[in-house]
C-alpha cells in the first residue's frame, strides 16, 4: 500500500474513532439526562389530566410543595409519568405550576421529571379527540381574530363550492371551539408548551425503578433507556415539523386531525411532482404516523404491563428490566380498578393511576413514595397507605369491587332469586346477598365420585396464577347438587367476538390471552374447548374459561387441537408449573379428582416443564 493510501486509511481510521468516541460521549450524555442514582427520597403521580385542585392538595400531602405552592422538598425527585392534560378544565394551570416547579426544584437540588404519556404526544401531533372546550378557552389570550378567519377562509375552500357560509361556519367553530387556535400556536414546536413537551423523555430510571407512562413492551427491552428514548422523541419531533411544514404551505390545517391525515394527504392537489419538498414530507408524515409511538406496542400505550397476568407478561417484563437496569417499573396510564396505588408480580410492577380526575374516573390524587426501599402511599384526602396493596383478582367482577372470597361467599350461601334453563345441562341463576345481585351458572354433579372437573379447573387456575376460570363453588339449588359459576350478566362468547369484530383493543392482546388457554387445556387435557367455552366481559376482554366436563381425563397425551400447536412455555410458567408439587396438588385437588386422573395430571405438568427447558415431552 503506497504512503496516499495509508494516509487515506488512517484519515478514514481516524475519523470512524472520533465518531464512536462523539456517539459514546453523548450516550453518556443522555444516559445522564435519563439515569440517575443516590437518590433518597422520590414522589410520583400519574394522569393528572387537567386535575388541578387534587394535584395540588396530593403535593401537598406529599410535602412536594408548601401551603403557598413552593417546591418544599429539597432534593426530592418528582415524577410525573405522563398525561397532564385533556378532559380536565385546567389543563394549562397544571402544566404552568410543573414548569414552575420544575426551576425551583433545581434551584434546591432536586429534580422534576415530566415524561411524556398518551395524551402529551397527541396534543403535540393534533390528535385532539379528548381536549376539553375549558381546555382550549384557556388559551384565548393567544388566539387573534385574524388567526381564526384565515383558517375559516382555508377551512371554506374545502367544501362544496355551493356550501352556505353559516353553515360551514358552525360546522368549523364545532371543529375550532374558542381558543382552539391559541392552544395549537401554543403547542407548536415553537410555542410556550410545545418546545417545552418535546424535550421530555418516555421513561426514566432512578435509582433500580423505572418510570414510564403506559407499561415496558418489548420496544423497551429492545432499545433500552437510551434507545428508547431517543428513536421516539425522533420519531415524535419529526412528524411534528414535517406537519409543520405542510401546514405552512396549507397542504394541511389545524383543524385536520391526526388519524384523517393519511387520507386527506392522498386527495391533496397541491403536493406537487415526485420530489417535491410537499410531497416527501406527506410521505414522511404518513410513515411517522404509523410509528410504534402512537400504536399498543410503544410505552405510552402499552397496558399489558399493567393488565396480562405474570404468566402472559412476566418474562417480557424480566427482559425488559433487564434491559433497563432496573428491578421495578412504576406505570400509569390504566386506571387501577381499587383507584388506590397498587402493585403486582412481585412488586416488580406499581400502578399509579388511581383516577385522579374524580368527574370522568372517580377516583382521587395519589401519589406513591420511596424511600430507600420503602414505598409508601399517600393520598390528596391525607389517607394513606404503608405499602401499595396487591393488585385483585377479579375474574369477570372486576366492577364489582368484591374479592375472589366475597363471591365465593355470596355463591355459596346468597339466595337464588331466579333461574331458567340457557343451555343443555347447565341453568342461569340470579343470586343475591344484600345489595348485591350476580349471575352463575348451575350444573349437577357428574355421577362418578370425587370427580367435580369445573371445581378442578377452578382450583387450578388459581394455583397457577392465571386467573382466567370464574368463581365456582359447591352448591345445592333446587334439591340437586352441583357447582355454581360465576358469569358476568354481559359475556360475549368467541364466536360472537368474532362475528362483531370486536375485542382488537384488549388491555392484554387477545393472541397472547389464547396462547395461556392452550397451555391450560394442555395441562387438563381439555378435549372439549369451543368458541361457546370462551366468554368475554366488553369492558375490558378478559378472556374466561367455562365447561370443563370433558377435561382431567386419565390419558396423558396432548388434547387434539393442539397437538399441532406451539406451546412455548416461558420461564414464568415454567416457574408455576414446577411449584405444583405432588403435596400441593395432592391437598387442593384431592377432593375434587381421584387418584388415576391427578397421576395423569402430575404427568402431562412433567411433560409441560420439559418442554419449557428444551427438552421432548
Amino acid at each position: 500500500m503506497n504512503h496516499q493510501g495509508l494516509n487515506r486509511t488512517g484519515l478514514r481510521a481516524g475519523s470512524i474513532c472520533i465518531a464512536l468516541l462523539i456517539c459514546t460521549y453523548l450516550s453518556a450524555a443522555q444516559a445522564e439526562k435519563w439515569r440517575f442514582s443516590g437518590v433518597d427520597r422520590i414522589v410520583a403521580v400519574s394522569d393528572v389530566h387537567g386535575a388541578y385542585d387534587a394535584l395540588v392538595e396530593t403535593l401537598q400531602e406529599a410535602e412536594v410543595i408548601d401551603d403557598d405552592l413552593s417546591w418544599s422538598t429539597g432534593k426530592t425527585h418528582f415524577v410525573i409519568t405522563g398525561d397532564l392534560l385533556d378532559r380536565g378544565p385546567d389543563s394549562r394551570q397544571v402544566m404552568d405550576l410543573v414548569i414552575r416547579l420544575e426551576h425551583e426544584a433545581l434551584l434546591a437540588g432536586g429534580r422534576v421529571h415530566q415524561l411524556l404519556g398518551n395524551h402529551e404526544v397527541m396534543n403535540l401531533i393534533g390528535d385532539l379527540r379528548y381536549v376539553a372546550d375549558e381546555e382550549y378557552a384557556a388559551f384565548l389570550d393567544m388566539e387573534t381574530p385574524e388567526d381564526r378567519e384565515f383558517w375559516f377562509r382555508h377551512y371554506k375552500r374545502s367544501r362544496p363550492v355551493d356550501s352556505d357560509e353559516a353553515a360551514v361556519r358552525w360546522e368549523f367553530d364545532e371543529k375550532a371551539p374558542p381558543g382552539f387556535f391559541g392552544q395549537r400556536r401554543a403547542f407548536r414546536s415553537d410555542g410556550d408548551y410545545g418546545k417545552w413537551l418535546l424535550d421530555k423523555p418516555f421513561m426514566v430510571v432512578i435509582n433500580d425503578t423505572v418510570f414510564v407512562h403506559g407499561g415496558l413492551p418489548p420496544y423497551a427491552a429492545r432499545y433500552g433507556l437510551i434507545g428508547t428514548n431517543a428513536s421516539l422523541k425522533k420519531a415524535l419531533r419529526g412528524y411534528v415539523a414535517e406537519r409543520e411544514y405542510l401546514q405552512s404551505r396549507l397542504v394541511l390545517g389545524p383543524t385536520d386531525r391526526f388519524k384523517a391525515v393519511p387520507q386527506l394527504l392522498v386527495t391533496k392537489p397541491k403536493l406537487g411532482q415526485p420530489r417535491s419538498k410537499a410531497l416527501v414530507s406527506a410521505q414522511n408524515v404518513v410513515n411517522l404516523g404509523n410509528s410504534p409511538l402512537h400504536g399498543s406496542e410503544g410505552p405510552t400505550w402499552y397496558r399489558g404491563t399493567a393488565a396480562c397476568n405474570s404468566l402472559l407478561e412476566g418474562d417480557r417484563l424480566s427482559a425488559a428490566l433487564d434491559k433497563l437496569d432496573a428491578t421495578r417499573v412504576v406505570v400509569g396510564h390504566t386506571t387501577t380498578v381499587t383507584r388506590r396505588v397498587q402493585q403486582r408480580m412481585n412488586g416488580r410492577v406499581v400502578e399509579i393511576d388511581t383516577g385522579m380526575l374524580k368527574e370522568n374516573y372517580g377516583g382521587s390524587g395519589n401519589a406513591l413514595i420511596i424511600e430507600g426501599d420503602k414505598l409508601s402511599v399517600v393520598n390528596q384526602d391525607g389517607e394513606s397507605d404503608s405499602v401499595p396493596i396487591e393488585h385483585p383478582l377479579r375474574v369477570g367482577h372486576e366492577s364489582l369491587a368484591l374479592t375472589d372470597d366475597d363471591m365465593a361467599g355470596i355463591l355459596e350461601s346468597g339466595e337464588i332469586t331466579a333461574t331458567k334453563v340457557d343451555r343443555t345441562a347447565w341453568m342461569l341463576v340470579q343470586v343475591s346477598a344484600g345489595d348485591t345481585t350476580v349471575s352463575a351458572y348451575f350444573s349437577q354433579l357428574p355421577q362418578q365420585e370425587g370427580f367435580v372437573p369445573e371445581l378442578a379447573a377452578y382450583k387450578l387456575d388459581r394455583l397457577l396464577g392465571l386467573g382466567m376460570v370464574p368463581v365456582t363453588v359447591r352448591r345445592e339449588v333446587n334439591g340437586h347438587q352441583g357447582i355454581l359459576q360465576f358469569v358476568p350478566t354481559d359475556t360475549m362468547t368467541e364466536r360472537d367476538r368474532v362475528a362483531a369484530g370486536a375485542g382488537k383493543s384488549a388491555p392484554c392482546a387477545l393472541d397472547r390471552q389464547w396462547r395461556a388457554m392452550y397451555i391450560f387445556d394442555t395441562l387438563i387435557r381439555n378435549r372439549a374447548r369451543t368458541p361457546s367455552s370462551m366468554l368475554y366481559s366488553p369492558d375490558d376482554w378478559y378472556l374466561m374459561l367455562v365447561d370443563h366436563g370433558d377435561a382431567f381425563d386419565a390419558e396423558t397425551d396432548w388434547p387434539s387441537y393442539l397437538r399441532e400447536v406451539d406451546l412455548a412455555i416461558g420461564e414464568q410458567w415454567r416457574i408455576a408449573l414446577l411449584e405444583l408439587d405432588n403435596d400441593v396438588l395432592q391437598e387442593e385437588l384431592g377432593g375434587v379428582l381421584d387418584e388415576q386422573r391427578l397421576a395423569a395430571l402430575v404427568q402431562r405438568r412433567d411433560a409441560l416443564i420439559r418442554i419449557s427447558i428444551g427438552t421432548q415431552p
